[in-house]
């Protein structure tokens, strides 16, 4: 079955150009800096930059981890100036491994993996507050909804251009806009340890993931998503649990409210 596959709207890159503009021209900023992996998200959100801000507006940070292949690297620094953006390599293994002496107790491959995702973000907002520019993430729409993000990591941004496209959707438009094939084809990957993938951790597909969250963003029930996708019960049932478990993810954290007005509750800004 077919239906429920979410599809790219024809207004997206009108959007999302006219979004980086008005928020990364902005009084007293000076475009964005974009980390690169390397993956179809990163390609995609450098892209997009370069064509709504230029080129002078957009720095791309490869920030390679000890998983990532000396050929991964120089395929990525060789995108960022097919698109003649300016790009710094800063391999973070160095710091990675201060952070494990200072807790040499710490082995678990995961909470290793937030570490090495918050020490990418932090390397980034320093250069950010260099050039006085913003930190555009790279996170999909999927990935938010599935909580598949560190917090204070790669969820530590200012502005998301592809936050409201499904990963089907990032592929599409990678397509329709010709990015190099060796990057649409890669498995998508974090790399924080050997052999990790998105999709293995995830236990599912993209594309059956995003045919559940789009019936989920329909506000359908879940035995009309089990009948519409042919999904087992169990497997919708386990995706709906997740989009549950990692609300806190995507809300700012909880204030306890003592004065009038509290930020995050009824202040409005």
């Amino acid at each position: 079955m077919t239906e429920l596959v979410p599809r790219l709207p024809a207004h997206a890159v009108e959007t999302i150009q006219r979004f980086l503009r008005a928020h990364a021209l902005a009084p007293g900023l000076d475009g964005v800096v974009v980390g690169l992996s390397g993956g179809v998200d990163s390609a995609l959100t450098a892209r997009l930059c370069v064509d709504a801000l230029g080129p002078a507006q957009v720095l791309g940070v490869l920030l390679p981890g000890a998983f990532v292949p000396r050929e991964r690297v120089a395929e990525t620094e060789a995108y960022g100036q097919a698109l003649g953006l300016e790009t710094r390599t800063i391999p973070i293994p160095p710091i990675v491994e201060a952070f494990r002496a200072a807790l040499p107790s710490l082995d678990d491959r995961v909470a290793l993996g937030n570490v090495q995702a918050r020490i990418r973000m932090t390397v980034l907002y320093t250069l950010a507050r260099e050039r006085r520019r913003l930190v555009a993430g790279t996170g999909n729409k999927s990935e938010l909804l599935l909580g598949y993000f560190t917090k204070y990591g790669d969820g530590g941004v200012d502005l998301l251009p592809i936050g409201d496209l499904y990963k089907t959707e990032v592929r599409a438009l990678a397509e329709a806009l010709r990015l190099p094939e060796a990057i649409r084809a890669r498995v998508p990957s974090a790399e924080l340890w050997e052999g990790q993938t998105d999709e293995a951790e995830l236990g599912i597909s993209y594309e059956d993931a995003d045919r559940v969250l789009r019936g989920l963003e329909e506000l359908r029930r879940e035995e009309a998503i089990v009948e519409t996708t042919g999904l087992p019960a169990a497997t919708v049932r386990a995706i709906v649990q997740r989009v549950e478990r990692h609300r806190h993810k995507r809300r700012p954290p909880p204030v306890a409210k003592v004065g009038l007005r509290t930020v995050g509750l009824d202040w409005r800004e």
